[in-house]
């Protein structure tokens, strides 16, 4: 995305859909999900792959993101993507507060925070990793597991939280048989964490 485009508080937006949040801490709340265009993760197991080009999304202003929001009942806002924070979000957010909006960012944390947020939820990724301010930062640590090797490299995210940070870890949707009894074991002997499931994708919801 260009200066210009910024210039103009436009952002990519490959879609916006109201539904409820499937994962995490605000598991079941009804949101407006705002999913942005554009990332430079590459996760091999991502299941929205067609967000990562953000010249395949159309530009929005913050004015219609923001009144398309509003036509739904629920307050909670999650920004997401793609990676969400390759993009300037204090206007957007700024724009949703002043409409009565909670607002919630999904991020791997590789690029610099930007936005007003009320909860933070990083979601580091193995290939590339979060910015080291960001993590002490986080309200909520969630993170995906597809092997049995990912659960050191969690805690080590882990400590670097601050105390109040909560602590998920998640099955890789297409591992979830295998992986989810590995997770409850694992859960029973660390405590601190806890099983975050897409509830969404078993209630067949967006």
């Amino acid at each position: 995305m260009t200066s210009s485009q910024h210039s103009n508080d436009q952002l990519p937006v490959m879609e916006a859909f109201y539904s409820i949040q499937g994962e995490g801490f605000h598991q079941g709340r009804a949101a407006y999900f705002i999913r942005l265009g554009g990332c430079d993760v590459g996760c091999v197991w991502c299941d929205v792959k067609d967000s990562w080009d953000a010249s395949k999304h159309p530009l929005q202003s913050i004015e219609t993101i923001v009144e398309n929001a509003k036509a739904f009942p629920g307050r909670l806002a999650i920004i997401t993507g793609g990676e969400p924070l390759l993009h300037p979000l204090d206007k957007l957010t700024a724009a949703l507060h002043a409409a009565g909006f909670e607002t919630n960012i999904e991020t791997s944390g590789s690029s610099p925070l930007s936005g007003f947020w009320n909860w933070i939820c990083l979601s580091p990724k193995k290939f590339k990793a979060p910015i080291s301010t960001i993590v002490p930062k986080a309200h909520e640590l969630k993170v995906v597991i597809f092997n049995k090797h990912d659960f050191a490299w969690a805690e080590s995210y882990a400590e670097e939280a601050n105390p109040h940070c909560k602590l998920y870890l998640q099955p890789e949707w297409d591992r979830a048989d295998v992986i989810t009894p590995l997770i409850i074991d694992y859960i029973k002997d660390n405590p601190k964490w806890e099983l975050s499931l897409q509830i969404h994708k078993y209630v067949n919801v967006p």
